[in-house]
């Protein structure tokens, strides 16, 4: 009951509050003074621009901007604490400063105002860098009340259905979609001064391809045509390989329509890139060096913590086949099993789970997941998968039911998934129909038999290597985030409706 209580006066006071900051306003819109009516604000310096270069600034006019986190009235004087893109800075303002009229106008400012201040750097007598005030501009009238200081925005729903108050109270928040947006522009540089080429393809689409998942589907008015958002870029990417451009990326969002946990979003951003004359070790080489420059560049080394561990992505990764893994982890030799009989009794036999519909190949992959995943926390490239669970992926010439094909594994979680990719359309055509069967066995996230693509390979598509990268998870790495909503802006969320 009390606590109920307690909860009670405080909606009566968070209200009472709210109404006094609209009444604040309504005064100064009467008086002229709406801060709403301003439109700029020369701004010549950040606060991290002011502490870092200090010796340049002492002494000198600054104008910064930004919102006022804290406020402390004594008197005559006053300090107040201004936060922008790069951090926050201490200001100090004098009634004897900035005048009595504006000093009256500032004591009547609420933390979460947005302000603009010029004044002289200067150091305090404890040490602080600060600007002191020769004026105060009110350039936004906050009309919410920001969580509680010294706790910050704690409820993690609600960090995320407001990501703009998380960004404002939590810095180390901004500091991961800060780090992200690096992370993002070193991957282009990199590949850029590889000669790669940045495209973009459709994301409205009428076959969506290129991966085992479940689109979302919509309906184009103007063409009166379902249609469906795309759940990879490999389709298209690979036609403009055929078109002869050699080596291109795109960085872009895709759509699957799955579940959400800590590693899945339904909205999320992936990379492909494909480069003819090249194959899967290629691919390999390429994305061993560009996670080492990533770390180096951004991170400042190539040790990086993770959760409870240090991931050393500077020295060789290692690099099994998926067999191998089996045999490594769980002592099980799949070289000596050849039938799905003998798969399916020993998945029977060690509690592995599997469909009528699989054959040696898919068990295979389930062993692996079962047993072997949890084990790769250091980077590690599982090689050469059954050609069951790799529809677009060329075979092994001298292992057929295996194809060339490897995913990364870090802490384990799949990093990314590269082929060499299937040129002949022939073989392609076999491995559609054989999605189609598994469409119709009851698998959701099968293939359908794209004829165009098949057209583009049958025109003639050279040898090449290709690969996926989940970039949000290449964040999480890289900012030690926990979990995908952490590193993404604005992550689905059920309605609260």
């Amino acid at each position: 009951m009390a606590q109920q209580q307690n909860q009670i006066q405080t909606q009566e006071d968070i209200s009472q509050l709210l109404k006094v900051r609209r009444e604040k306003l309504s005064q100064l819109q009467e008086s002229g003074k709406d801060p709403f009516q301003i439109t700029k604000y020369d701004v010549t310096a950040h606060s991290a621009d002011v502490k870092e270069d200090y010796v340049q600034w002492e002494g000198k006019e600054v104008s910064v901007a930004g919102r006022m986190m804290s406020k402390r009235v004594m008197g005559k004087a006053s300090f107040c604490n201004i936060q922008d893109l790069k951090g926050n800075i201490q200001s100090y303002v004098a009634r004897d400063s900035i005048g009595e009229d504006s000093y009256k106008e500032f004591r009547k400012l609420d933390i979460g105002d947005i302000i603009g201040l010029t004044g002289t750097v200067f150091t305090t007598k404890t040490g602080e860098i600060s600007i002191h005030a020769t004026s105060v501009t009110l350039l936004s009238k906050s009309l919410q009340v920001l969580p509680e200081k010294y706790h910050g925005l704690t409820n993690t729903d609600m960090r995320y259905r407001q990501r703009y108050t998380d960004l404002i109270m939590n810095e180390d928040v901004k500091k991961t979609f800060v780090m992200r947006s690096k992370i993002i522009s070193c991957i282009r540089r990199y590949l850029d001064n590889l000669g790669f080429l940045e495209v973009e393809t459709p994301m409205l689409v009428s076959n969506a391809g290129g991966a085992a998942a479940r689109p979302f589907e919509t309906h184009y008015n103007a063409l009166d045509e379902d249609v469906k958002l795309r759940i990879s870029l490999e389709l298209y990417l690979k036609r403009l390989i055929v078109g002869g451009m050699e080596r291109v990326y795109e960085i872009g969002r895709v759509f699957r329509n799955e579940g959400l946990d800590t590693r899945h979003n339904p909205e999320f951003t992936l990379m492909e890139l494909y480069q003819a004359y090249t194959d899967y070790y290629g691919m390999m080489d390429l994305t061993e060096n560009m996670f080492r420059h990533i770390a180096q560049e951004v991170c400042g080394t190539t040790k990086i913590p993770y959760a409870e561990v240090e991931i050393d992505l500077g020295r060789p990764f290692e690099r099994l086949t998926m067999i191998e893994a089996i045999k490594k982890y769980a002592g099980i030799d799949f070289e000596e099993i050849k039938t799905t009989e003998e798969a399916k009794k020993l998945a029977d036999e060690k509690g592995v789970h599997y469909e009528a519909r699989h054959v040696r190949g898919d068990i295979i992959n389930l062993f692996f997941e079962e047993f072997v995943e949890e084990h790769l926390i250091q980077p590690t490239f599982i090689m050469d998968h059954p050609v069951e669970v790799s529809p677009l992926t060329k075979r092994k010439p001298d292992k057929p039911d295996l194809v060339e094909r490897f995913e990364l594994y870090i802490y384990a979680r799949e990093m990314c998934n590269a082929y060499s990719e299937l040129n002949d359309p022939l073989d392609q055509r076999e491995r559609f129909k054989a999605q189609e069967a598994a469409l119709a066995a009851g698998d959701e996230e099968a293939n359908t038999t794209d004829e165009d693509f098949l057209n583009a390979l049958e025109i003639g598509m050279p040898p090449t290597g290709g690969i996926g990268y989940g970039i949000d998870r290449l964040v999480m790495l890289f900012t030690n985030s926990p979990a995908i909503r952490d590193v993404l802006l604005f992550p689905t969320m059920k309605s609260l409706s």
